[in-house]
Protein backbone atom coordinates (compact mmCIF):
# COMPACT_ATOMS: atom_id res chain seq x y z
CA UNK A 1 0.00 0.00 0.00
CA UNK A 2 2.57 2.24 0.56
CA UNK A 3 4.48 1.49 -2.34
CA UNK A 4 1.47 2.57 -4.75
CA UNK A 5 1.43 5.68 -2.49
CA UNK A 6 5.11 6.29 -3.07
CA UNK A 7 4.31 5.74 -6.50
CA UNK A 8 1.26 8.06 -6.81
CA UNK A 9 3.08 10.66 -4.99
CA UNK A 10 6.50 10.43 -7.86
CA UNK A 11 4.16 10.47 -10.57
CA UNK A 12 2.12 13.78 -9.07
CA UNK A 13 5.38 15.17 -8.31
CA UNK A 14 6.87 14.73 -11.55
CA UNK A 15 3.56 16.15 -13.50
CA UNK A 16 3.95 19.13 -11.19
CA UNK A 17 7.36 19.48 -12.47
CA UNK A 18 6.90 19.09 -16.45
CA UNK A 19 4.47 21.54 -15.75
CA UNK A 20 6.63 24.11 -13.91
CA UNK A 21 9.28 23.17 -17.08
CA UNK A 22 6.33 24.21 -19.51
CA UNK A 23 5.17 27.58 -17.80
CA UNK A 24 8.83 28.58 -17.37
CA UNK A 25 9.51 27.88 -21.07
CA UNK A 26 9.17 30.89 -23.37
CA UNK A 27 7.30 31.98 -26.37
CA UNK A 28 9.20 33.24 -29.39
CA UNK A 29 7.54 35.92 -31.61
CA UNK A 30 8.51 35.83 -35.00
CA UNK A 31 7.55 38.86 -37.10
CA UNK A 32 6.88 38.15 -40.78
CA UNK A 33 6.27 41.35 -42.94
CA UNK A 34 6.43 42.43 -46.00
CA UNK A 35 7.17 39.91 -48.98
CA UNK A 36 7.96 36.35 -48.07
CA UNK A 37 11.58 35.88 -50.24
CA UNK A 38 14.86 34.08 -49.44
CA UNK A 39 15.74 36.27 -46.51
CA UNK A 40 12.38 35.88 -44.94
CA UNK A 41 13.21 31.79 -45.40
CA UNK A 42 16.41 31.89 -43.85
CA UNK A 43 15.53 34.46 -41.18
CA UNK A 44 12.29 32.07 -40.08
CA UNK A 45 14.85 28.84 -40.25
CA UNK A 46 17.21 30.26 -37.83
CA UNK A 47 14.35 31.41 -35.49
CA UNK A 48 12.79 28.19 -35.30
CA UNK A 49 16.31 26.69 -35.07
CA UNK A 50 17.12 29.13 -32.06
CA UNK A 51 14.00 28.39 -30.13
CA UNK A 52 14.47 24.63 -30.16
CA UNK A 53 17.98 25.59 -29.03
CA UNK A 54 16.52 27.36 -25.92
CA UNK A 55 14.06 25.40 -25.20
CA UNK A 56 10.91 27.27 -26.65
CA UNK A 57 7.71 25.87 -25.52
CA UNK A 58 5.75 28.00 -28.58
CA UNK A 59 6.75 29.68 -31.67
CA UNK A 60 4.53 32.45 -32.74
CA UNK A 61 4.93 33.48 -36.63
CA UNK A 62 3.05 37.23 -36.22
CA UNK A 63 2.23 37.40 -40.41
CA UNK A 64 1.73 40.30 -42.28
CA UNK A 65 2.20 39.47 -45.88
CA UNK A 66 1.41 40.25 -49.72
CA UNK A 67 2.33 36.72 -50.93
CA UNK A 68 6.25 35.96 -51.88
CA UNK A 69 8.06 33.20 -54.06
CA UNK A 70 6.96 29.89 -53.85
CA UNK A 71 10.33 28.44 -53.23
CA UNK A 72 10.78 30.52 -49.96
CA UNK A 73 7.39 29.86 -48.78
CA UNK A 74 7.68 26.01 -48.77
CA UNK A 75 11.42 26.19 -47.03
CA UNK A 76 9.40 28.13 -44.27
CA UNK A 77 6.61 25.20 -44.52
CA UNK A 78 9.48 22.49 -44.69
CA UNK A 79 10.94 24.27 -41.27
CA UNK A 80 7.03 24.56 -39.66
CA UNK A 81 6.80 20.40 -39.86
CA UNK A 82 9.79 19.68 -39.16
CA UNK A 83 9.99 21.67 -35.55
CA UNK A 84 9.89 20.13 -32.94
CA UNK A 85 8.27 23.22 -30.89
CA UNK A 86 4.57 24.12 -31.95
CA UNK A 87 4.04 27.36 -34.39
CA UNK A 88 1.43 29.41 -33.68
CA UNK A 89 0.89 31.56 -37.13
CA UNK A 90 -1.18 34.44 -35.72
CA UNK A 91 -2.24 37.18 -38.50
CA UNK A 92 -1.89 40.58 -36.76
CA UNK A 93 -1.98 42.97 -35.61
CA UNK A 94 -5.32 44.59 -37.74
CA UNK A 95 -5.29 45.43 -40.85
CA UNK A 96 -2.60 42.60 -41.72
CA UNK A 97 -3.07 40.12 -44.05
CA UNK A 98 -1.27 36.46 -45.16
CA UNK A 99 -2.26 36.47 -48.52
CA UNK A 100 -1.06 33.80 -51.38
CA UNK A 101 2.08 32.15 -49.56
CA UNK A 102 1.07 33.47 -46.26
CA UNK A 103 -2.70 31.07 -46.49
CA UNK A 104 0.08 28.19 -47.14
CA UNK A 105 2.21 28.80 -43.89
CA UNK A 106 -1.17 29.76 -41.89
CA UNK A 107 -2.29 26.26 -43.10
CA UNK A 108 0.75 24.36 -42.11
CA UNK A 109 1.38 25.56 -38.75
CA UNK A 110 0.11 24.05 -35.74
CA UNK A 111 -2.12 26.63 -34.33
CA UNK A 112 -3.94 29.06 -36.93
CA UNK A 113 -5.08 32.51 -35.66
CA UNK A 114 -5.96 35.89 -36.75
CA UNK A 115 -6.49 39.33 -35.05
CA UNK A 116 -9.78 41.10 -35.54
CA UNK A 117 -9.58 43.14 -39.04
CA UNK A 118 -7.19 40.66 -40.74
CA UNK A 119 -7.59 38.47 -43.67
CA UNK A 120 -6.45 35.64 -45.60
CA UNK A 121 -6.67 33.55 -49.12
CA UNK A 122 -5.89 34.84 -52.78
CA UNK A 123 -3.96 31.73 -52.45
CA UNK A 124 -3.52 31.40 -56.84
CA UNK A 125 -0.02 31.31 -57.64
CA UNK A 126 0.65 34.41 -59.38
CA UNK A 127 3.76 33.46 -61.43
CA UNK A 128 1.66 30.54 -62.39
CA UNK A 129 -1.86 32.04 -63.59
CA UNK A 130 -2.65 31.96 -66.67
CA UNK A 131 -3.41 35.40 -69.39
CA UNK A 132 -6.70 34.06 -69.44
CA UNK A 133 -9.06 34.03 -66.33
CA UNK A 134 -9.41 30.64 -64.56
CA UNK A 135 -13.10 30.32 -64.84
CA UNK A 136 -13.65 32.02 -67.75
CA UNK A 137 -17.56 33.36 -68.18
CA UNK A 138 -19.89 30.89 -70.09
CA UNK A 139 -23.27 31.68 -71.76
CA UNK A 140 -26.50 30.20 -69.98
CA UNK A 141 -26.76 27.76 -72.52
CA UNK A 142 -23.69 26.62 -71.86
CA UNK A 143 -24.83 26.08 -68.08
CA UNK A 144 -26.21 22.67 -66.26
CA UNK A 145 -28.07 22.75 -63.46
CA UNK A 146 -26.84 21.30 -60.00
CA UNK A 147 -29.68 19.67 -59.18
CA UNK A 148 -31.19 22.89 -56.39
CA UNK A 149 -32.06 25.06 -59.48
CA UNK A 150 -29.22 26.99 -59.39
CA UNK A 151 -26.56 27.15 -62.47
CA UNK A 152 -23.07 26.43 -62.78
CA UNK A 153 -20.27 26.28 -65.36
CA UNK A 154 -19.56 23.39 -67.04
CA UNK A 155 -15.67 22.15 -66.23
CA UNK A 156 -15.23 21.64 -69.14
CA UNK A 157 -15.80 24.91 -70.25
CA UNK A 158 -13.31 25.56 -67.77
CA UNK A 159 -10.71 23.61 -68.67
CA UNK A 160 -10.94 25.57 -72.38
CA UNK A 161 -10.03 28.02 -70.57
CA UNK A 162 -6.67 27.51 -69.48
CA UNK A 163 -3.88 25.78 -70.84
CA UNK A 164 -2.52 21.83 -69.51
CA UNK A 165 0.26 23.53 -68.24
CA UNK A 166 -1.23 26.18 -66.15
CA UNK A 167 -3.83 23.19 -64.90
CA UNK A 168 -0.98 21.06 -63.74
CA UNK A 169 0.31 23.82 -61.52
CA UNK A 170 -2.66 25.10 -60.28
CA UNK A 171 -3.76 20.89 -59.80
CA UNK A 172 -0.15 20.88 -57.53
CA UNK A 173 -0.97 23.97 -55.75
CA UNK A 174 -4.40 22.53 -54.50
CA UNK A 175 -2.73 19.35 -53.58
CA UNK A 176 -0.33 21.04 -51.75
CA UNK A 177 -2.97 23.57 -49.09
CA UNK A 178 -5.40 20.29 -49.08
CA UNK A 179 -2.60 18.18 -47.85
CA UNK A 180 -1.95 20.74 -44.85
CA UNK A 181 -6.19 21.25 -44.63
CA UNK A 182 -6.29 17.46 -43.31
CA UNK A 183 -3.41 17.56 -41.69
CA UNK A 184 -4.32 20.26 -39.18
CA UNK A 185 -8.45 19.56 -39.42
CA UNK A 186 -9.13 22.73 -41.18
CA UNK A 187 -11.24 23.61 -43.94
CA UNK A 188 -9.97 21.97 -47.30
CA UNK A 189 -13.06 22.66 -49.57
CA UNK A 190 -12.38 26.51 -48.70
CA UNK A 191 -8.51 26.01 -49.05
CA UNK A 192 -9.07 24.80 -52.52
CA UNK A 193 -11.28 27.68 -53.70
CA UNK A 194 -8.66 29.84 -52.03
CA UNK A 195 -5.54 28.25 -54.58
CA UNK A 196 -8.35 27.86 -57.66
CA UNK A 197 -10.77 30.81 -57.43
CA UNK A 198 -8.73 33.52 -55.14
CA UNK A 199 -10.98 33.12 -52.64
CA UNK A 200 -10.23 35.46 -49.17
CA UNK A 201 -11.94 35.39 -45.96
CA UNK A 202 -11.94 38.25 -43.20
CA UNK A 203 -10.95 36.78 -39.72
CA UNK A 204 -14.83 36.34 -38.63
CA UNK A 205 -15.55 34.66 -41.55
CA UNK A 206 -12.51 32.48 -41.08
CA UNK A 207 -13.22 31.44 -37.89
CA UNK A 208 -16.84 30.14 -38.86
CA UNK A 209 -15.68 28.15 -41.75
CA UNK A 210 -12.79 26.49 -39.81
CA UNK A 211 -10.29 27.49 -41.04
CA UNK A 212 -8.52 28.99 -38.60
CA UNK A 213 -8.61 27.85 -35.07
CA UNK A 214 -9.50 31.01 -33.13
CA UNK A 215 -9.24 34.92 -33.19
CA UNK A 216 -7.54 37.25 -30.71
CA UNK A 217 -6.65 40.73 -30.27
CA UNK A 218 -3.13 40.97 -29.64
CA UNK A 219 -0.25 38.22 -28.43
CA UNK A 220 -1.50 38.22 -24.45
CA UNK A 221 -4.84 37.30 -25.58
CA UNK A 222 -3.77 34.35 -27.94
CA UNK A 223 -1.39 32.82 -25.57
CA UNK A 224 -4.02 32.75 -22.66
CA UNK A 225 -6.33 31.23 -25.16
CA UNK A 226 -3.64 28.45 -26.03
CA UNK A 227 -2.56 27.99 -22.42
CA UNK A 228 -3.29 24.20 -21.77
CA UNK A 229 -3.80 22.81 -24.97
CA UNK A 230 -2.06 19.91 -26.40
CA UNK A 231 -0.57 19.36 -29.82
CA UNK A 232 1.76 17.41 -31.78
CA UNK A 233 4.92 18.14 -33.20
CA UNK A 234 7.72 16.50 -34.64
CA UNK A 235 9.34 16.25 -31.63
CA UNK A 236 6.38 14.58 -29.48
CA UNK A 237 3.57 15.81 -28.23
CA UNK A 238 3.68 18.89 -26.23
CA UNK A 239 1.04 20.60 -23.50
CA UNK A 240 1.45 24.28 -23.62
CA UNK A 241 1.41 26.62 -20.57
CA UNK A 242 1.62 30.22 -22.12
CA UNK A 243 -0.55 32.01 -19.87
CA UNK A 244 1.57 34.63 -18.46
CA UNK A 245 4.90 33.26 -20.29
CA UNK A 246 7.75 34.75 -20.79
CA UNK A 247 7.97 36.52 -24.54
CA UNK A 248 11.32 36.71 -26.92
CA UNK A 249 10.90 38.61 -29.98
CA UNK A 250 13.26 37.43 -32.81
CA UNK A 251 14.66 40.48 -33.83
CA UNK A 252 15.68 41.35 -37.84
CA UNK A 253 19.19 41.02 -37.72
CA UNK A 254 21.77 42.90 -40.08
CA UNK A 255 22.14 39.26 -42.17
CA UNK A 256 18.44 39.33 -43.10
CA UNK A 257 18.51 42.82 -43.73
CA UNK A 258 21.64 42.48 -45.93
CA UNK A 259 19.88 39.44 -47.69
CA UNK A 260 16.94 40.93 -48.28
CA UNK A 261 18.59 44.02 -50.13
CA UNK A 262 20.78 41.90 -52.47
CA UNK A 263 18.22 39.43 -53.30
CA UNK A 264 15.79 42.25 -54.54
CA UNK A 265 15.98 41.99 -58.16
CA UNK A 266 16.40 45.91 -59.36
CA UNK A 267 19.50 45.60 -56.38
CA UNK A 268 20.81 42.19 -57.83
CA UNK A 269 20.89 43.89 -61.80
CA UNK A 270 22.27 46.58 -60.60
CA UNK A 271 25.35 44.53 -58.71
CA UNK A 272 25.68 42.61 -61.69
CA UNK A 273 26.16 45.85 -63.50
CA UNK A 274 28.82 47.42 -61.65
CA UNK A 275 30.68 44.00 -61.52
CA UNK A 276 30.98 44.11 -65.36
CA UNK A 277 31.52 47.73 -65.63
CA UNK A 278 34.61 47.02 -62.36
CA UNK A 279 36.15 44.31 -64.78
CA UNK A 280 36.05 45.88 -68.22
CA UNK A 281 38.06 48.98 -65.85
CA UNK A 282 40.39 46.74 -65.62
CA UNK A 283 40.73 45.30 -68.34
CA UNK A 284 41.13 48.55 -69.97
CA UNK A 285 43.49 50.09 -67.50
CA UNK A 286 45.32 47.27 -66.06
CA UNK A 287 47.21 47.31 -62.91
CA UNK A 288 44.37 50.12 -60.94
CA UNK A 289 43.31 47.30 -59.17
CA UNK A 290 40.58 48.54 -57.05
CA UNK A 291 38.00 48.36 -60.28
CA UNK A 292 38.72 44.87 -60.52
CA UNK A 293 37.87 44.26 -57.10
CA UNK A 294 34.92 45.92 -56.57
CA UNK A 295 33.85 44.72 -59.77
CA UNK A 296 34.69 41.55 -58.76
CA UNK A 297 33.00 41.26 -55.38
CA UNK A 298 29.94 42.77 -57.19
CA UNK A 299 29.80 40.25 -59.90
CA UNK A 300 30.02 37.25 -56.97
CA UNK A 301 27.08 38.75 -55.02
CA UNK A 302 25.16 39.57 -57.81
CA UNK A 303 24.96 36.44 -58.99
CA UNK A 304 24.79 34.52 -55.52
CA UNK A 305 21.30 37.03 -55.35
CA UNK A 306 19.92 35.45 -58.73
CA UNK A 307 21.13 31.84 -57.80
CA UNK A 308 18.05 32.34 -54.75
CA UNK A 309 15.39 33.76 -57.05
CA UNK A 310 13.22 32.49 -59.65
CA UNK A 311 15.63 33.34 -62.49
CA UNK A 312 14.44 33.19 -66.29
CA UNK A 313 18.11 31.75 -67.91
CA UNK A 314 16.86 32.82 -71.15
CA UNK A 315 17.19 36.13 -69.32
CA UNK A 316 19.75 35.99 -67.99
CA UNK A 317 21.65 34.40 -71.21
CA UNK A 318 20.59 37.60 -73.04
CA UNK A 319 21.94 39.85 -70.93
CA UNK A 320 25.27 38.47 -70.38
CA UNK A 321 24.95 38.10 -74.35
CA UNK A 322 24.17 42.10 -74.73
CA UNK A 323 27.05 42.81 -72.76
CA UNK A 324 29.56 41.04 -74.36
CA UNK A 325 28.23 42.80 -77.67
CA UNK A 326 28.99 46.19 -76.06
CA UNK A 327 31.93 45.49 -74.42
CA UNK A 328 33.40 43.55 -78.30
CA UNK A 329 31.70 47.12 -79.86
CA UNK A 330 34.62 49.26 -77.35
CA UNK A 331 37.81 46.67 -78.49
CA UNK A 332 36.12 45.81 -82.21
CA UNK A 333 34.10 49.40 -83.73
CA UNK A 334 31.52 47.46 -86.10
CA UNK A 335 30.11 50.77 -87.25
CA UNK A 336 27.59 50.07 -84.04
CA UNK A 337 25.95 46.93 -85.10
CA UNK A 338 27.53 45.21 -82.11
CA UNK A 339 26.73 47.72 -79.80
CA UNK A 340 23.27 48.03 -80.98
CA UNK A 341 22.45 44.09 -80.75
CA UNK A 342 24.07 44.48 -77.01
CA UNK A 343 21.40 46.68 -75.90
CA UNK A 344 18.65 45.35 -77.38
CA UNK A 345 19.35 41.80 -76.22
CA UNK A 346 20.41 43.23 -72.55
CA UNK A 347 16.86 45.23 -72.69
CA UNK A 348 14.72 42.05 -73.39
CA UNK A 349 16.99 39.98 -70.82
CA UNK A 350 16.38 42.19 -67.99
CA UNK A 351 12.38 42.34 -69.32
CA UNK A 352 13.04 38.43 -69.07
CA UNK A 353 15.44 37.96 -66.18
CA UNK A 354 12.87 37.41 -62.73
CA UNK A 355 10.25 34.97 -63.59
CA UNK A 356 7.38 35.70 -61.40
CA UNK A 357 5.00 38.94 -61.37
CA UNK A 358 4.97 38.39 -57.12
CA UNK A 359 4.67 41.97 -55.72
CA UNK A 360 7.89 43.24 -54.60
CA UNK A 361 10.05 40.81 -57.43
CA UNK A 362 10.38 42.08 -60.28
CA UNK A 363 12.74 44.42 -62.23
CA UNK A 364 10.85 47.89 -62.73
CA UNK A 365 10.78 48.96 -66.34
CA UNK A 366 11.54 52.46 -65.30
CA UNK A 367 15.15 51.06 -63.96
CA UNK A 368 15.68 48.59 -67.48
CA UNK A 369 15.57 51.87 -69.26
CA UNK A 370 17.69 53.94 -67.16
CA UNK A 371 20.54 51.08 -67.07
CA UNK A 372 20.08 50.74 -70.47
CA UNK A 373 20.83 54.41 -71.53
CA UNK A 374 23.43 54.71 -69.14
CA UNK A 375 24.85 51.55 -70.58
CA UNK A 376 24.23 52.94 -73.98
CA UNK A 377 26.07 56.38 -73.60
CA UNK A 378 28.51 54.57 -71.82
CA UNK A 379 29.57 51.83 -74.34
CA UNK A 380 29.30 54.44 -76.99
CA UNK A 381 31.29 56.99 -75.50
CA UNK A 382 34.14 54.23 -75.16
CA UNK A 383 33.93 53.74 -77.88
CA UNK A 384 34.06 57.46 -79.81
CA UNK A 385 37.48 57.67 -77.97
CA UNK A 386 38.84 54.23 -78.79
CA UNK A 387 38.13 55.27 -82.52
CA UNK A 388 39.42 58.99 -81.98
CA UNK A 389 42.71 57.59 -80.47
CA UNK A 390 42.89 54.94 -83.49
CA UNK A 391 43.09 57.65 -86.39
CA UNK A 392 45.79 59.85 -84.46
CA UNK A 393 49.46 59.93 -86.07
CA UNK A 394 51.54 57.92 -84.39
CA UNK A 395 53.88 59.54 -82.41
CA UNK A 396 56.37 57.28 -80.69
CA UNK A 397 58.58 54.18 -82.36
CA UNK A 398 59.91 54.07 -85.93
CA UNK A 399 56.76 54.86 -87.56
CA UNK A 400 56.36 58.11 -85.81
CA UNK A 401 59.17 59.25 -88.11
CA UNK A 402 57.17 59.37 -91.44
CA UNK A 403 56.63 62.91 -91.85
CA UNK A 404 59.22 64.58 -89.35
CA UNK A 405 61.71 67.28 -91.04
CA UNK A 406 65.80 67.14 -90.59
CA UNK A 407 68.54 68.72 -92.04
CA UNK A 408 71.23 66.76 -94.00
CA UNK A 409 75.30 66.88 -92.30
CA UNK A 410 77.07 66.36 -95.80
CA UNK A 411 76.46 66.59 -99.60
CA UNK A 412 75.23 63.59 -100.77
CA UNK A 413 74.46 62.07 -104.39
CA UNK A 414 72.21 59.34 -103.10
CA UNK A 415 73.25 58.17 -99.77
CA UNK A 416 74.55 60.12 -96.49
CA UNK A 417 73.85 61.42 -93.33
CA UNK A 418 71.22 63.74 -91.57
CA UNK A 419 70.22 65.23 -88.09
CA UNK A 420 66.31 64.20 -87.56
CA UNK A 421 64.82 64.98 -83.99
CA UNK A 422 68.25 65.45 -82.40
CA UNK A 423 69.58 62.12 -83.99
CA UNK A 424 71.97 61.07 -86.59
CA UNK A 425 70.22 58.62 -89.18
CA UNK A 426 71.33 57.46 -92.37
CA UNK A 427 69.20 58.74 -95.20
CA UNK A 428 69.06 58.16 -99.05
CA UNK A 429 67.34 60.47 -100.98
CA UNK A 430 66.14 60.08 -105.16
CA UNK A 431 68.11 63.47 -105.66
CA UNK A 432 71.17 65.11 -104.90
CA UNK A 433 70.91 67.30 -101.23
CA UNK A 434 73.33 69.71 -100.13
CA UNK A 435 74.22 70.22 -96.99
CA UNK A 436 72.25 72.10 -94.41
CA UNK A 437 69.36 71.56 -96.89
CA UNK A 438 66.23 70.29 -94.80
CA UNK A 439 64.37 67.37 -95.97
CA UNK A 440 61.29 65.33 -95.00
CA UNK A 441 61.06 61.80 -94.42
CA UNK A 442 59.05 59.72 -96.91
CA UNK A 443 59.45 55.94 -95.69
CA UNK A 444 61.42 53.52 -93.27
CA UNK A 445 63.64 51.15 -95.31
CA UNK A 446 65.94 48.05 -94.39
CA UNK A 447 68.59 48.54 -91.71
CA UNK A 448 67.55 51.48 -90.57
CA UNK A 449 67.53 53.24 -93.57
CA UNK A 450 65.49 56.29 -94.20
CA UNK A 451 64.17 57.87 -97.21
CA UNK A 452 64.28 61.49 -97.74
CA UNK A 453 62.94 64.42 -100.06
CA UNK A 454 64.13 67.59 -100.13
CA UNK A 455 61.59 70.53 -98.29
CA UNK A 456 60.69 72.98 -100.50
CA UNK A 457 61.61 76.41 -100.45
CA UNK A 458 58.23 77.62 -98.91
CA UNK A 459 58.09 75.00 -96.14
CA UNK A 460 61.71 76.11 -94.83
CA UNK A 461 60.62 78.05 -92.06
CA UNK A 462 58.55 75.05 -90.75
CA UNK A 463 61.87 73.58 -89.64
CA UNK A 464 64.49 76.57 -88.24
CA UNK A 465 63.73 75.03 -84.80
CA UNK A 466 64.99 71.79 -85.77
CA UNK A 467 68.50 73.46 -87.76
CA UNK A 468 69.02 75.16 -84.59
CA UNK A 469 70.40 71.77 -83.08
CA UNK A 470 71.82 70.45 -85.96
CA UNK A 471 75.78 70.90 -85.02
CA UNK A 472 78.56 69.03 -86.32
Amino acid sequence: MNQRLGVFFLAILGTVFAWTDAASAPVFIVPLTGAIGPATADFAGRALARAETEGAQLVVLRIDTPGGLDLSMRQIIKDVLASPVPVAAFVAPSGARAASAGTYILYASHIAAMAPGTNLGAATPVNLAAPAPLTPTHKPDDARSNGKGDKTASPEGADAGTDAMTKKQVSDAAAYIRAFAQMRGRNAEWAERAVRDGASLSAEEALAQKVIDLTARDVPELLAKLDGRKMTTAGGERTLATAGATLITVEIDWRTRFLAIITDPSVALILLMIGVYGLFFEFWNPGLALPGVVGAVCLLIGLFALQMLPVNYAGLALILLGLSFMVAEVFFPAFGSLGAGGIIAFAIGAVMLIDTEVPGFGVPGGLIATVVAVTALFIFFVAALALKARRRPVVTGHEALIGSMGVVLDDLETEGWARIHGEQWRVRSPVSIKRGQSVRVTSLGDLLLLSVVPVADADRGLILPTTAHSGH
